[in-house]
């Protein structure tokens, strides 16, 4: 039997992000609040309210300088903002925890913090930089899920379309009873899996076995249908090996984290007939101003590409990825929505600048408005990833959270411990993450690399 489990609290990024709580106290004045002091959450990802004021979307686009710092002008305290750093440097590159670091804080427009810190590659002693690329593994999944979700806004899909409509081989999943290898019992599901199950992570797919501390029954299957990550199938060879895979649960009942993000991006290219890549490119990196971020490092980026460590038995860093040597030098067969991309703080900046603004940036609408407030509500019922989900890995503390379409978001404080509720946010395997707290027209983006 099935049952749901704790967060997987060992990942070092939760770790770190529990440990940063109570240290940024902005002061604001809003129509309905008057002026008070509001102790947020950065870094603990789990801060704000429901959305506010809603923005129409002929609004005078805002004038951006997300380069220049100024704390007081985007209402910050600068004392508290400073214990950011203090705590972050004492606490974890003076004990070498992590190489460094770069945090991006940016409210109303204005940047309010930003700190570039440490090593980005220890062997070859080189700093920090402002511009540094960062594999980002799993914020991946919150850009894949707005690509696919500006289909949707143009008519191309619904979300309750059977994902079998545009892969034909997935209309025989069946769903696992019981056993594993060549005694494994399955059926027949009861309803079949939709495109909303597979944005939200409830269709039943699991990672099979590819991340640690998440091993489920069928994950066995996944190596026996030939799914790898290396990147050596197409996105096509990709998920018509996934149709012989067993799904771990009736579609909708439960949430896993899955590689479902990576079908979504197989989606946008079916459902486009343009290239997952060029798409994101056209509709996405190139409006958003974020030419760092891809599935590859070219050679002219080669020089600011963060090497990432991993911990050693000893505790101490130990190179995981060398730059020169890393995967992302070549371009994927298969780019995966789920985790593929890398880049800069300042790109993912004003992908959350566009979140924040409800689909706008710089006076052009990259998506509706009533499309994002619907991928960042909840889409678990009136149940939180702690009722609903499987295994033991996530990239976020599951009581009080909610999950959406490629989002997290907090349903309740009390029971999250966190300030607040309506944000949504995710985070990265290599201990990166970002936050919108929309009411509060803020986001945080913190960057380092450890797995």
């Amino acid at each position: 039997m099935l049952r749901a489990l704790p967060a997987f609290s060992s990942r070092p990024h939760i770790t770190l992000a529990r440990t940063i709580y109570h240290a940024v106290s902005i002061k604001t004045r809003q129509r309905d609040f008057g002026e008070r002091c509001v102790n947020l959450n950065l870094l603990c990802i789990a801060t704000g309210r429901t959305f506010g004021n809603i923005i129409p979307t002929h609004q005078t686009p805002r004038a951006l300088n997300l380069m220049e710092v100024d704390p007081t002008a985007a209402g910050f305290c600068p004392a508290k903002l400073s214990k950011l750093d203090h705590h972050l440097i004492s606490h974890y590159i003076e004990p070498k925890k992590i190489s460094g670091f770069n945090l991006k804080v940016v409210r109303k427009g204005k940047v309010a913090h930003h700190t570039s810190t440490g090593l980005m590659d220890i062997e070859r002693d080189k700093a920090m930089r402002d511009d540094t690329i960062f594999r980002i593994y799993s914020m991946s999944k919150p850009v894949t899920s707005i690509a696919l979700m500006m289909l949707l806004e143009e008519g191309r899909f619904q979300l309750t379309d059977p994902v079998y409509k545009f892969i034909p081989s997935w209309r025989n999943h069946r769903v696992w009873v019981e056993g594993e290898g060549d005694t494994m019992v399955t059926r027949a599901p009861n309803a079949p899996m939709t495109v909303q199950h597979l944005l939200c992570h409830t269709a039943g797919l699991t990672y099979g076995g590819f991340l640690p501390g998440l091993e489920l029954p069928v994950d066995p299957a996944y190596a026996a249908a030939g799914i790898s990550r290396a990147g050596s199938d197409t996105l096509q060879e990709f998920v018509e090996k996934l149709a012989e895979v067993p799904l771990l649960y009736e579609p909708g009942s439960r949430w896993s984290y899955s590689m479902s993000t990576d079908v979504c991006g197989y989606l946008v290219e079916a459902i486009s007939g343009q290239s997952f890549e060029s798409f994101l490119q056209d509709r996405l990196f190139g409006p958003l101003d974020m030419p760092d971020t891809g599935f590859s490092v070219s050679d002219a980026q080669l020089d600011r590409f963060a090497a990432c460590y991993e911990r050693a038995p000893d505790k101490s860093l130990r190179l995981q990825d060398d730059p020169e040597k890393s995967r992302y030098r070549n371009s994927p067969l298969a780019p995966s929505g789920a985790g593929g991309l890398v880049g800069t703080v300042s790109d993912y900046a004003n992908f959350c600048e566009m979140l924040v603004q409800k689909g706008q940036f710089r006076g052009k609408q990259i998506i509706g408005r009533p499309i994002l407030e619907l991928m960042t509500r909840n889409h678990l019922g009136n149940q939180s990833l702690s009722q609903m989900a499987v295994g033991g890995f996530s990239e976020t503390s599951n009581d009080g959270v909610g999950f959406g379409l490629g989002f997290a978001t907090t349903m309740d404080a009390a029971s999250s411990g966190t300030v607040g509720e309506g944000d949504f946010y995710w985070g990265g395997l290599a201990s990166t993450l970002f936050w919108v707290d929309p009411i509060e027209d803020l986001y945080a983006i913190f960057m380092t690399q450890l797995i």
